[in-house]
Formats: structure tokens, sequence, C-alpha cells
């Protein structure tokens, strides 16, 4: 990647006003007004909701003139993980058709929109491409690659009747430990402005094409510093000046809305500044500087200065956020701007509607404010042709005559292409690569023969990290390509080096990982290190793999994966090359097509890859970016580190090596971390649920559970995915698992940690009563942190009753259990946590923390 294949920004006094390449059309105009002179408050209103498919059926789209509606990850239809590509257009078919029968009698009609995430791919559809993750293609520097993915990604939604995508993410991700940082495309917004610009021209064309139905529509997210936020917290509040929030943070959005996307979605995050006023001043509950309820950032700057005219789209269930809405009221954040609101519940969403009517006739919600919304929603559907696309299952590319569109070879060549240019090499000892194609070659490493670590999150399922090999037909692992591309005969693949004999091979290729994820449980926390091998024991097993190799003397290829720049010193210390690959998908060959040589031991393709994001140097250098060339006199936020000192990038912004460049001599300084403080003294048990009640607040979250549900002692908790009940003696709960992944805590006032390793080197437990009323069908989880399942959760089979008994059992786990799977007890916010994907019923009393 090079400065002059990106644009040269500057300074901005102002936001700018834009002209986007999708003008206004005073015939879709007068249209637009015609139909909305014509409609009902209750129309009107149905244009505004969009439930998802688990919630909403073909009659809601009748009865309620429902708008639009979309499929999040891991919801197919009919539930079937793997629907052909006929289910899918069938099912948008089904409810278009009831869309079409909504407006019968009426002198108009409004087509429906269907929309999904496909955020690297079409991701959510069973044997689509899927390509790298947009930190990836960020590496690779080439807009024209990006719009032509754009392109491909836009068929092959085209090609399942769906017409909008909540893609591409924009963000200028600031912070490692942000479990969202492989999203953004990288640190330099002009990265960000270019890549915004042409993933909306892959994916919508100019003005005519986007009305041809190969086209969708896309989404700019989030609107805006969701990447800027302190801590690099998921949700988190960002405090820099709105300055940085122009130069920076809004780049891709300038880049994409000039390009002429036609939504955006905003962020779930919080921007804290003076400028962030109230609204409707004088309620109740003061307004809480979440972005979704922030009428200065929606509507005096996104539609008011820079003068977008397209659809403003909530995410999942984020109006429940903001301070005075409510999961089924969301009328202060329409007022914010708000034009769709994406509600996932099926009460909620109902909800949502009927408070939304209420204020519009009580005069809470202004009717020109939802008049503004309603004509945002036409013009984008006229915009995008709908009222001249025929019904989705009759379409160019969903017919019965139509193209095999779906993960074509010609998609999955290019997105073979893409991982080849993404790689960034950081090291490189002459001779050790290319590697000869006759090589004796062993593949080792926790990510050798894994899909989950090469795709990440958002895979077909919303973490990805439960996906198989059956969930990605043609598929290959770095064990599979690398077979391929050297032959069986001399490829041994040993991933955790229990059998091969290192000194029989020319050349290890060791394949580090982290495990998969995405938004919410890839957060690190502010009290970790950001060093790989210090996140999990699994990691910390490929640092003592290549140590043993090292010892062995054999030449070490390490390919890493990994959503985002970790320190890893001493791993590249102990490789002869040392390769970024991002998280590239599934089409592992486009890594061996450069790691291996041609038939003539030459270079088939060189590593064109280059650092997108500053490499760490140090374990705690979570926030240190460079200073962007375009602001002379940039200010570093407090969020922020200055790239200074021990904070210096070991490698900076576009770094990488040539196959043909060697590293300079000599080892890396390692980052030598500050000795843990010794344990604070305890004394007595640590109260978290009994007779009196418990200190903590308890929660429930998961699935379609966002925002957490918070468990009474007084009443019962019944959400989608947990029903929780008082028992009559007051000292605990029955809780009710209904098949969802799903976690009931106790959560540490403020989320704050406390150091409890007291317990342990005292010999501690962690003691609770239960009965079983209903045996757990998956494994049921318990864990010490609120990092589960990013962080590791003890498997309770062992300790757990038989169902049906009616006297309490007293289960006792010892906390060194917990420690040997490598739970952080000298950070615990959570202390009780029970965890399963499965259904359950149990009851649970008496939980504590004791020495004896």
């Amino acid at each position: 990647m090079t400065d002059e294949s990106l644009p040269a920004l500057r300074p901005l006094a102002a936001w700018p006003r834009l002209e986007s390449a999708v003008a206004p059309d005073p015939e879709v105009e007068r249209k637009v007004a015609e139909i909305l002179a014509a409609l009902t408050p209750e129309e009107k209103i149905g244009q505004l909701v969009q439930p998802e498919l688990a919630q909403l059926t073909a009659e809601d789209v009748r009865a309620y003139r429902i708008g639009s509606a979309l499929n999040g990850a891991g919801i197919w239809p009919d539930g079937k993980r793997h629907a052909a590509v006929r289910d899918w257009v069938d099912m948008v078919d089904h409810f278009w058709s009831a869309a079409e029968r909504a407006w019968e009698g009426r002198p108009f009609r409004i087509p429906f929109l269907w929309a999904t995430d496909a955020v690297h791919g079409h991701n959510n559809v069973y044997g689509a491409t899927v390509f790298p993750h947009n930190i990836g293609l960020g590496a690779a520097g080439d807009p024209e690659l990006i719009r032509r993915i754009g392109a491909a990604t836009a068929r092959e939604v085209a090609a399942t009747g769906m017409d909008w995508i909540f893609a591409p993410t924009v963000t200028n991700p600031r912070d490692r430990r942000w479990g969202r940082y492989y999203e953004g495309y990288g640190e330099d917004p002009a990265l960000g402005y270019a890549y915004g610009r042409a993933m909306v021209e892959g994916l919508q064309g100019d003005a005519a094409a986007l009305r041809t139905d190969e086209r969708v529509l896309a989404t700019l997210k989030h609107w805006i510093a969701d990447g800027g936020t302190a801590d690099g917290g998921d949700r988190g509040t960002a405090r820099c000046e709105e300055q940085v929030l122009r130069d920076i943070h809004a780049q891709g959005f300038l880049g994409g809305i000039r390009a002429g996307a036609q939504s955006v979605m905003v962020s779930f995050s919080s921007w804290e500044h003076p400028a962030n006023y109230d609204h409707t001043p004088g309620r109740a509950e003061p307004y809480n500087h979440k972005v979704h309820g922030s009428r200065y950032l929606i509507t005096d700057v996104l539609k008011g200065a820079l003068g977008f005219d397209g659809i403003v789209t909530s995410d999942w269930d984020a109006h429940a956020e903001v301070a005075g809405c409510s999961a089924g009221d969301a009328n202060y954040a329409i007022n914010a701007g708000l034009d769709v609101l994406m509600v996932a519940g099926r009460e909620a969403w109902q909800s949502v509607y009927r408070n939304a009517l209420e204020g519009l006739r009580s005069g809470a919600i202004a009717p020109e404010r939802i008049d503004d919304a309603v004509r945002r929603v036409l013009r984008v559907k006229m915009r995008a042709g709908l009222w001249e696309r025929p019904r989705p299952g009759e379409r160019s590319l969903t017919g019965p005559d139509a193209p095999a569109v779906i993960g074509s070879p010609a998609h999955r060549e290019l997105a073979r292409e893409a991982t080849r240019k993404s790689l960034v090499l950081l090291k490189n000892t002459p001779g050790v690569l290319p590697i000869a194609p006759s090589a004796r070659v062993l593949v080792c490493g926790s990510a050798a023969d894994d899909l989950q670590k090469q795709c990440g999150g958002w895979t077909l399922t919303w973490q990805g990290d439960d996906i198989e090999r059956a969930d990605l037909p043609g598929g290959a692992t770095m064990a599979d390509a690398l077979r391929e591309a050297v032959g069986a005969g001399t490829c041994t693949v040993d991933p955790a080096l229990e059998s091969a004999e290192p000194g029989a091979f020319d050349v290890a290729v060791v394949c580090l990982g982290e495990d998969a994820y995405a938004e919410m449980r890839g957060t690190v926390k502010p009290w970790r290190s950001i060093g790989y091998a210090d996140l999990k024991r699994s990691y910390a097993r490929d640092l003592e793999l290549l140590r043993r190799l090292r010892a062995d003397g054999v030449p070490v290829v390490t390919v890493f994966f990994t959503g985002r720049p970790l320190y890893c010193t001493e791993e590249i210390n102990l490789s002869d090359a040392f390769v970024v690959a991002w998280l590239p998908g599934p089409f592992a060959q486009g890594v061996a097509d450069v790691l291996v040589a041609d038939a003539q031991g030459g270079v088939r393709y060189d590593f064109q890859g280059r650092l997108p994001s500053s490499w760490p140097r140090t374990r705690d250098a979570s926030a240190v970016n460079r200073i962007p060339p375009h602001l002379p006199d940039y200010r570093v936020p407090a969020e922020e580190t200055a790239p200074t000192g021990r904070h210096r990038p070991l490698f900076a912004v576009g770094h990488g090596l040539s196959v043909h460049e060697a590293s300079p001599a000599g080892p890396l300084e390692p980052h030598v971390p500050e000795p843990a403080p010794p344990a604070p003294a305890v004394d007595g048990p640590l109260r978290v649920l009994d007779a009196d009640g418990t200190p903590y607040r308890l929660r429930i979250g998961g699935h379609n559970t966002w925002s957490r549900e918070d468990v009474h002692l007084d009443r019962v908790t019944d959400c989608l995915i947990v029903r929780s009940t008082p028992l009559p003696a007051g000292a605990g709960l029955n809780l009710v698992f209904k098949g969802y992944p799903a976690f009931v805590y106790a959560e540490a006032p403020g989320s704050e940690p406390a150091d409890l390793r007291g317990y342990l080197d005292g010999g501690g437990c962690l003691r609770f009563s239960v009965r079983v009323r209903q045996a757990p069908s998956a494994p049921l989880h318990l864990a010490c942190h609120d990092d589960f399942p990013a962080q590791p959760g003890l498997d309770l089979a062992p300790w757990l009753p038989d169902a049906g008994a009616e006297e309490w059992t007293e289960v006792s786990v010892p906390l060194a259990e917990l420690a040997a799977i490598g739970t952080d007890l000298r950070h615990v916010a959570v202390p009780f946590m029970l965890y399963t994907a499965g259904t359950a019923e149990l009851d649970v009393a008496e939980v504590s923390w004791r020495l004896d």
C-alpha cells in the first residue's frame, strides 16, 4: 500500500456539504410526495419498523404494512443452517408477496425490502463466497479490488432475492482491544475514505445500475466513532473533539456518501461532548449521549450539514440503550432522526409500532419527523427501482434460467486473489521463502487445520465459532492448501506436534490464530494484555511449540491469523519468516500461492500487503496510532496514546516486506511485563446470592438480548432466551434456559473488577446449591468473569446432580479448577455466571465464594 494509491485528505474546518453520485430526481420526489400524502398514520409507521425473520410472519407484514425486514447472523429460512439458495429466494418472495397483498385495493403499492448482513461476502448463506474480512482488505491497499468484491457480493445477494445489505463497515478502529477491530479497513482515514467509496460503487453501481436487479443498496456503518471509544469498549464512549470526528472517524462515510450510499446505520456507542445536546430536556432520565439518541449527529450533521438524503437506520435493538427508551419504546430515538428501526423481538417491535403511533397522535413526535422518515424510505426504494423489479423469485439472477452465481468459480478466485494481496510479511530471512514445491513440509500450530480461525466472526453464524467443514463447501484450511501445493506425500500435518519429528523436515509452517469472535465477545478487557500468548492458554501453547521448533533447528515460517495487530515479538523472533494473514476466509490456497514457489523454484506471487494499522511494541500498546499525515496539528485524543518513546510502533502503518527483502539482523527487543502484585488478603465468604439478596446486579445476556435483561428477585423475568422466577424461600432463582445461547450472571456495580486471588491462594471454592429440574441438553458452563465465552468456562457436568431430585445438592467447585483453565482471578467483575446454548431448568441458591 502506498500513499499515492489513496486520496490526499485535508483538515476539515466544518462538516462539508456532499454531492452524491445518486442525485436528487424531481420525478422521484413527485411520486414520493403523492404516495406519502395518501398514507394513513398506521401505514407510515409500518414503513419504519424492521423486524427480523424469526420474529415476523407474512400476516404481520400485511397487517402492519411492514416496509422491510432482515435476517441476522445465524438466522436462516425455517432455521435450516444449510438452507438452499432456492429456500432463501422463496422466503423473501413469500414476504414480498404478503406486502403486495397489503396494498390491494389502494391506488398505489409500496414494494417490500429485505435486508441482510453481508460483511465479507454473503456470509449468512450456505455455499456463498466468503471474502477476507475488512482488515485484510485494508492491507491489500487496492480500491479497485474492493470495487470488484462489492460487485461480486451484490450479485450473490441479489441471487437470493434480497435488495439491501448492512455493509460496508467504514469505522476507523483506533484501539486493538475492540472486538470489532477487523470490521474496519485500518487506522488510516484515507484508506477508509477510498474503500468506503469503492465498496459502495461495487455494491450499488451508478444511479442507473442501482435500478437493476443485480445490484443492492449499501449501508455505511456505524455512524460515528464506534472505533474511537475509551479502552476499545464495544458500545463504549468516545470523548474526542468534533474535529477528530470529522478528520478521522467520518472519512469513510464522506467517501461512501459521495459514491451514492443510500443508507447509514447508527452506532451503538456514545459521544460524550457538549455539542451532543439533549433534544428533549426535562425528562426524568437525562440523555446519556448514545449516538442513537443524538439529534445533533443524526439530524444536524448527517442529514443537515452533510446533506445525506437516504435512510438512517438503527442497529439491532440499539434504541433500547438510549436513556428514556426501552426495547418497546423508541420515540426519543425517532425524534433524534432515526428513519428505520431494527427491532428484533416480536413483542418489542409491536410495542415500538404502538408507541410511535401514539407519539404521533399525541404530538410527542411531530408529523414532519415521521414524514421525513417515510419520505426517505420511499425515495430509496424508488431509486433502487423496486417498483419495476419483478417479484424476487422471477428476477434475472433468481429465475429458473438464471446463471449459478452463489459461490461461483469466478467469485472464489476473486476471494483467493484478495487473500494473496492481503498478506503482510513482517519478517524475512533470505532463502526461507518461497518454499520449494519438493520440500518436506511440517504444518503445525493451533490454526493449521481450522476454518474458524481463518474465517473469524460473521461467518454463517454470528460469532463464527461453531462452523465446521460441512458449513463451508470448497473451503480449504492451511493444511489442505499446503498439501495441494507441495503434495500430500511430503506434507505432514500435526497441529499440536504430537508425533512428528521436526528434524525430518526442510521447513515447518506454524499457523497461529485467534479463535473466531464477533462483537461483544471479542473485546479485550482494559486490564488485560494484548499479547497473543497472554490471551488464552491455547495461544500460549503455540508459543511453546515455536520454542520447541527453534530448539530443534528447523526453519520456521509462521502464518498468523488475526483480526487485529497483537503483541507477538517472541513469536516473531522465533520465526525465520513471519506472515500476517489476517482473517482471509476459507480459501487458504491464496496463502499457499505466496508461500510456495513455482515448479522452477521461482516466486509465483510476491507479498503485496502493507500494514493498515500500527503493530504494537509492548503488551499494553493497545491504542497507539500514527499521527495522520494530513493533520499536522493533530492532538492525540485521551482515548489514544502518542506513538512516542516506549509506545513507538514496532512496525508502522505501511510496513511490509517483499520476499526479496531481508529483515534487519538481530532479534527484536521483547517487552518484559511488570510482575503481578501479591494477592490481597480475603476474610470470610464473598456473598453473591443468598437469603439476604445480592450485592450484585443479576442479568441475562445472549442471543437477541444484546442490551441485557435485568433479573429481578421479586418477580418473574421472562425473555426470549431465559425465564427467571424467584424461589419462595427468597434465597435463589428458578432458571429456565430455552435453547438459545444464553448466560445468567452476577455483575459488580459499575462492572468494576476485583482481585479475588486471595480465595485461590487460600484453597477456596465457589459454592452454590442446585436442583436440576430438566437436565441440560448442551454443556452448562460455570465462569467467573464477564468475558465468557470469549474466555474459558468450566463444564459443570461432573458436579451437577441428576435431574428430578427434590433435595438440594451443594456444589463446591475448587477455584483451582477455574484457574487451571485460564480464568483470570485477578480481575473478576462477574463472580458467578452460568452459560449454555441448550435447554435446561434448574434451581440455584446460596451462591458464594468460600475459603472453607
